[in-house]
């Protein structure tokens, strides 16, 4: 439920019904989209209505798995916050969590818990989002769920009060993050005089003043249907699902809103920033105002920022000529106004005057000079082309729907195509010549800052006693009692067709014809800390970057206009990708394959490649966050353990050429590849396809070992890294395990954890460390699992005088586990979150494509899900307790602190 940062999108508001409607109006559109707006962007192809009381709805199947993501949009967010009160709509937003009439707070998380599915909120300056996805047959439930939270909310001071302290730990998290205070600052500076100028956020001494009521009334303004946007996206029927809507809210009535804050921000001074970082690099940038999600230009900003932003451009260009580590342009648009932001980042004592100067070279020349019509043309073919991946992810065309009626004030996402091809390059060197004008800027510097060495804690205090759980089940609702009470045995999920080429390497392929497009995801097994020469640590690091640099066909910039002209998304290396609309997977494929076989590695590039990848990891060995994960492996590995192996600039800089070549063809081997092809496509054509541009390749020599030797169990030790930047602790406790994901007792400890840390608003950790105390915002518990190891760790983040407060209860909750067997209500809780999370893991394509690399770089089979189904669905409580006594060792548990020191 956090707070969105200061670089989210924002939008118009759509206008609401008139007072007068009297009756429900929906309809399907009429005619047939354009070829370039997919069916699911499309007015035309989805149901939408206006139900009498004002409650905008748009619902749009998809077929892509029996899943529903509903996303409910109020429209208001902090930019209506009462002066004083920044963080009103982020609190309130907090307290939809925290139960209605008709569903109190241990219903909801029960509830949320049972559907399996996720749920969350984010708040904007503009809209405040809630959003859930579930099994489709679910969805009843999530709609009364959010009927229920529009119209009853309960927002006592009591679970304000303790709600209060979850919200003051995200605000210390965020002002930990380097980040959010320079944006917020840029914020601030950008949008003066606006209500813009404090971001969706708050500050702790504006919620240690607030009350309920002040909640209330904002809740009683605002959140009324005729302020919100009802998106519903999945696997259902939209007529039933539309009348199932209506008698759902249809008793809720409308309310008088209030007029809005205007928001007209006049472009400030130019003024210039510094500030320090925990980074491993330093950054110069540039902002600049830029127009808002509803302007009329919105259009012409979006593709002058990928024109920016273009690794054919000239402000990335400064990365081949070795003056920039990094360089790139980001927009950052919200409602009435936004910003874009150039940066190009330096090295850990590096030139930042330099640095800062080559930015406005680059900046001030596009600003004189304009950009290559041949670059707008291309961005404009992307931008279109890339709408067609929408139909691939339940919940993200959900989201794509709420942003273009929430925030866009459009139609439908569809009606961005024809804005995007009325763009012209000369709108947009018109735009960039008004608009990045170096008198309206905001120049900034971010500097690394060393953390100092992490130091051995003598231990930690705090312990302190909590009411027992309740044990007895919380009762549910009848309606939702009815609907999820019953746990149906799991059924196999359909397998995808599975093929080892000749040379080895094996062929993955799920079709899916939601969208005409295709999805190539790809992986070869290494292990660089094996792998690389003794000496020549960072070797891999440098093969990977070369890989941007063109092929022995193509140069990096002939290389990236042929993938343009496509257009095609692509990424090569150890891990690669392609992204490409179905008739061009040919075209595409054979451009991975050239880059992925064929790579170039240019001599000359390789220098200048060198010395950034040192420059680089130089600041990276000093940063607090590289302490703070090398700290986590040093507490749990044994000394000279490979995976301790790190780069140094010496060891980058006695990297030859000729390493980079040798390293390159005996880790690239077809024999350890897996691709996953998902998509609109048939296995057939998928295998010739992938064997026409990958069975060339031959693997020579023995294979490699790239499997990790396996760990002893690791004891209790402390330490403290230093982060200056940080005002509240990071912390990790974290212990290597003794069995690995084949052993079948690790389902156990899966369901376990569920009940543990892994069941968010249900779980123990989450009840004992938030709801009860508000010692944090948010904690986790989970596996990390490899062939040869297995981890657990624990994270959370708390104020110094919390952390071992915060210790002591994990600790205590997971001693319970072993001392008894979870509750009947628990293990049921936990079984239904996670059978019934199952589907969702395959409401993308994304998603199905990475489980399947992840099962194939485990060596598990990929029916490996559906096995641990019926192990879940088979398990017992003494299941769960037996294997926790015999696998976890809280006394065990290593502490990582990064930041203040923590109050002992």
């Amino acid at each position: 439920m956090a707070a969105m940062a200061v670089a989210t999108g924002g939008g118009a508001i759509w206008p609401c019904a008139p007072a007068q409607a009297q009756e429900m109006e929906h309809d399907m559109g009429p005619g047939m989209p354009s070829a370039l707006v997919p069916a699911v962007l499309s007015s035309a192809q989805v149901v939408r209505a206006t139900l009498p009381n004002g409650l905008k709805v748009v619902i749009v199947p998809d077929r892509l798995a029996p899943v529903v993501t509903t996303e409910i949009n109020y429209l208001v967010g902090s930019a209506e916050a009462p002066q004083g009160f920044p963080g009103t709509a982020h609190a309130l937003e907090h307290m939809m969590f925290r139960g209605s009439k008709g569903l109190d707070k241990d219903q909801l998380a029960a509830i949320g818990t049972r559907l399996g599915g996720s749920y969350n909120a984010d708040t904007t300056e503009d809209v405040t989002q809630y959003f859930y996805t579930a099994q489709a047959h679910d969805l009843p439930v999530l709609l009364k769920i959010e009927a229920l939270r529009m119209n009853g909310l309960s927002l006592s001071e009591e679970d304000w009060s303790k709600e209060r302290g979850a919200i003051e730990q995200e605000v210390s998290r965020d002002l930990s993050s380097p980040a959010y205070l320079y944006l917020s600052q840029l914020q601030e500076i950008l949008f003066a005089g606006t209500p813009y100028a404090h971001d969706a956020l708050g500050t702790r001494p504006s919620f240690d003043k607030t009350k309920a009521a002040d909640l209330r009334a904002f809740y009683e303004k605002w959140y009324a249907p005729n302020n919100a946007v009802l998106v519903i996206v999945g696997d259902v029927n939209p007529v039933t699902a539309l009348q199932l809507v209506q008698d759902t809210f249809g008793s809720i009535p409308r309310k008088t809103l209030p007029a809005r804050s205007p928001v007209k921000p006049v472009p400030p001074p130019a003024k210039t920033l510094s500030l320090a970082t925990d980074y491993p690099v330093g950054f110069a940038t540039l902002a600049y105002p830029l127009p808002g999600s509803s302007a009329p230009d919105f259009a012409v900003a979006d593709i002058l920022s990928d024109v920016l932003g273009s690794q054919r451009g000239a402000l990335y260009d400064l990365v081949p000529q070795g003056k920039a580590l990094f360089a790139g342009f980001e927009f950052a648009p919200k409602k009435e106004a936004g910003f874009g932001l150039a940066l190009a980042a330096f090295p850990k004592g590096g030139d930042a005057t330099k640095a800062m100067n080559d930015l406005r070279g680059v900046m001030e020349t596009i600003r004189r000079q304009g950009v290559p019509a041949e670059l707008v043309e291309a961005a404009k073919r992307r931008e279109i082309a890339q709408l067609q991946f929408a139909a691939n992810s339940v919940s993200g065309l959900a989201s794509i729907w709420s942003n273009a009626l929430a925030f866009q004030g459009l139609d439908s996402p569809g009606d961005l195509v024809a804005a995007y091809q009325a763009v012209t390059p000369e709108a947009v060197n018109k735009l960039a010549a008004r608009l990045l004008d170096p008198a309206h800027a905001v120049s900034a510097v971010l500097s690394p800052e060393s953390s100092g060495q992490a130091v051995a804690g003598s231990g930690f205090g705090g312990a302190e006693s909590f009411a027992s759980a309740p044990d007895k089940p919380v009762k549910l609702p009848d309606w939702a009692e009815k609907a999820l009470a019953q746990l149906e045995k799991p059924q196999p999920t359909p397998l995808p067709s599975v093929a080892t080429l000749p040379n080895g390497l094996t062929l993955i392929v799920w079709p899916s014809h939601v969208s005409h497009t295709i999805q190539l995801s790809g992986q070869i097994r290494q292990a660089p800390s094996l792998q690389e020469p003794a000496g020549r640590d960072g070797v891999h690091d440098i093969t990977e970057a070369l890989f941007s640099y063109g092929t022995t066909t193509h140069d990096r910039l002939a290389f990236q206009k042929a993938l343009d002209d496509i257009p095609a998304w692509e990424d090569a290396g150890g891990s690669f990708s392609l992204r490409v609309l179905t008739p061009d997977f040919e075209k595409g494929v054979a451009l991975l394959a050239e880059n992925e076989l064929h790579p170039a590695f240019p001599e000359k590039d390789f220098t200048v490649v060198r010395m950034q990848t040192a420059q680089s990891q130089a600041g990276e060995l000093a940063s607090p966050g590289h302490l703070f994960n090398r700290a986590v492996k040093i507490a749990v590995l044994p000394p000279k353990d490979p995976a301790l192996r790190e780069a140094t600039p010496q060891s980058i800089l006695s990297v030859t050429h000729d390493d980079v070549m040798r390293y390159y063809q005996q880790v690239w081997r077809p024999d350890l590849t897996t691709i996953v092809v998902t998509g609109d496509i048939t296995p057939e054509k998928a295998r010739a396809v992938v064997e026409k541009a990958f069975g060339g390749w031959k693997a020579e020599g023995p294979k490699p070992v790239v499997d990790l030797p396996t760990v002893p169990l690791s004891h209790a030790s402390r330490a403290t890294v230093p982060d200056k930047s940080s005002v509240q602790d990071e912390v990790i406790l974290a212990e290597t395990l003794g069995l690995t994901p084949t052993h079948p007792e690790h389902f156990m400890l899966q369901l376990g954890n569920e009940v543990l840390g892994g069941g968010l608003f249900s779980s123990r950790l989450y009840r004992d460390l938030r709801v009860k105390t508000g010692y944090v915002y948010s904690v986790g518990s989970g596996f990390e699992w490899g062939r040869t190891r297995g981890l657990y760790t624990v994270t959370f983040g708390a104020d110094p005088d919390k952390v071992g407060k915060a210790r002591a209860a994990v600790l205590r909750d997971i001693k319970a586990m072993q001392a008894a067997p979870p509750t009947g209500e628990e293990l049921s809780l936990a079984k239904a979150s996670l059978l019934r999370s199952l589907p969702l893991g395959r409401a993308s394509l994304d998603r199905i494509a990475a489980q399947y690399l992840h099962l194939a770089e485990l060596g598990l089979p990929l029916d490996n899900a559906d096995r641990g189904a019926l192990a879940y669905y088979g398990a017992s409580g003494a299941d769960i307790q037996k294997a926790f006594r015999q696998w976890m060792r809280p006394d065990d548990l290593a502490t990582v602190v990064k930041g203040p020191a923590p109050t002992l």
